[in-house]
């Protein structure tokens, strides 16, 4: 008996063949686990003014300009306040000449020959509406300025308060430099001219002055 000739499959047929191809395929790649992601990039997050952000200002700083001297020191924050003082002292003019000035110059000078110029009483103070940096001159009334901003400059940090109000002082800015470097910056607008005072200080030991670099 001869075998008949086979038939080729219809077109409905590879249809259906086709469709299940597919089908089979697509449930494979749904279940297949997915592979691993490159990790998304955070933004970067500034640093937000606060009490901790000004824990380095703690400790003694000293400089000087002229016949003028400034210090400023820090206690600590505790109980949601960190407390200072500031001293600036003007050496006495030095008076003669030739030898006269050689020997004002080799004698220790004493506090009855330094004259205070002023003080502050000093603290950094947390508030229901953030951070305040506040004042206390010599004779004066208390001023308050908000801890606004916490920038950068070439690596320097700066940590800015501002009070609008007054026309004197308006802004302080504490710039951190390296090596313990301190400038604390001083702006304004007393009778509408613009005044700028700066006041470089260095960190040093509290009882011997020895420069500390942070």
């Amino acid at each position: 008996m001869k075998c008949k000739n086979p038939v080729a499959p219809s077109a409905l047929t590879l249809i259906v063949i086709a469709a299940w191809f597919c089908a089979t395929a697509s449930a494979q790649t749904a279940a297949a686990p997915a592979g691993p992601t490159a990790p998304s990039k955070a933004a970067p997050v500034a640093a937000s003014p606060s009490l901790d952000s000004l824990a380095w200002l703690r400790g003694c700083w000293k400089g000087s300009v002229a016949r003028r001297e400034f210090r400023e020191q820090w206690m600590p924050a505790r109980g949601g306040m960190m407390v200072g003082i500031s001293h600036t002292v003007v050496a006495p003019k030095l008076q003669g000449t030739g030898q006269q000035k050689q020997d004002a110059v080799g004698k220790e000078q004493d506090s009855a020959t330094e004259k205070t110029q002023d003080f502050e009483y000093l603290r950094v103070e947390t508030r229901p509406d953030g951070v305040y940096y506040v004042d206390v001159p010599s004779g004066k009334t208390e001023r308050a300025f908000k801890f606004t901003e916490i920038g950068d400059d070439n690596g320097a940090k700066l940590y800015t308060f501002a009070n609008p109000v007054d026309e004197f002082p308006q802004r302080l800015v504490y710039r951190r430099g390296k090596e313990g470097w301190l400038y604390a910056q001083v702006m304004g607008k007393p009778g509408g001219e613009t005044k700028d005072v700066v006041y470089p200080m260095r960190h040093v030991d509290c009882l011997t002055d020895a420069f500390l670099q942070d």
